[in-house]
């Protein structure tokens, strides 16, 4: 798949099969993540049908979402593009960038999201109204 939204790009971790052991699957930082990971969270117990993360993109932050267990739809919005894609395998995730509007939905009862980014939470970078990213998007150039 093809994405068509500025600043987003997907990842792929290597995997180590281990045999009957497992698989082993490794993130880096400015090698598999490209940026300095300041912050790691994850996502669970989404059993709600109707839960919906994200609804704002970042000023400054870069992330890169992995669903580590079951699935979710994640629709980005760049202000003049929007995709709608779905992420189900641990090791595919993907980079979202600065000033991309992320919304996501349809998690499966198992979902587990995991997140690495660039900065530390800080509640003023966020825009968090659609409008607002819509006006503020328009001005960059």
């Amino acid at each position: 798949m093809t994405l068509n939204v500025k600043n987003c790009s997907f990842i792929s971790l290597p995997t180590i099969k281990d045999g009957r052991d497992g698989i082993l699957c490794v993130a880096e930082q400015f090698h598999t993540i490209p940026f300095d990971i300041k912050r790691v969270f994850y996502i669970y117990n989404l059993h709600e049908n109707n839960a919906i993360r994200g609804k704002h993109a970042h000023r400054e932050v870069e992330q890169v979402i992995f669903c580590i267990r079951g699935d979710f739809d994640i629709t980005l919005d760049d202000g003049k593009n929007q995709q709608t894609i779905k992420l189900q395998k641990p090791n595919e995730g993907l980079y979202i960038g600065t000033y991309v509007w992320n919304v996501m939905t349809n998690f499966s009862d198992d979902c587990i999201l995991l997140v690495f980014a660039s900065d530390l939470y800080n509640e003023s970078e966020y825009i968090r109204e659609y409008d607002v990213f819509i006006d503020e998007v328009s001005k960059i150039v």
